[in-house]
């Protein structure tokens, strides 16, 4: 179950690295309110996977969703540049988290 919590507040940190963007540095109310609410939300099924998850292990998973989250919502919404130093990258963090859940018990 603390892997799903993990993988769960990575899901919930991308919407919350996506929600920044709009409160133009949050001058905009609603949607500063919505980032802050996304970003407790993102926090809290993380400290349930920490509960059996090692700190470490867990948040550098939470980040490393997060980053192949943002990044993949910003070269499909945003038509940022994908070039092949950053698709190495994304293969190179996909590969930490794999590996992180291979060698982690909990």
């Amino acid at each position: 179950m603390s892997w799903i919590w993990l993988v769960t507040a990575g899901l919930l940190e991308v919407a919350w690295s996506q929600s920044i963007k709009p409160t133009e540095n949050f001058t905009r109310p609603l949607p500063t309110v919505l980032c802050l609410a996304l970003a407790v939300a993102a926090v809290y099924p993380l400290t349930l996977a920490m509960r059996t998850i090692p700190v470490g292990t867990a948040y550098a998973v939470f980040v490393g969703i997060g980053a192949v989250g943002a990044i993949t919502l910003g070269v499909i919404v945003n038509h940022d540049p994908l070039t092949a130093g950053r698709l190495g990258a994304l293969a190179l963090i996909v590969a930490g988290v794999i590996l992180a859940r291979l060698v982690t018990a909990g």
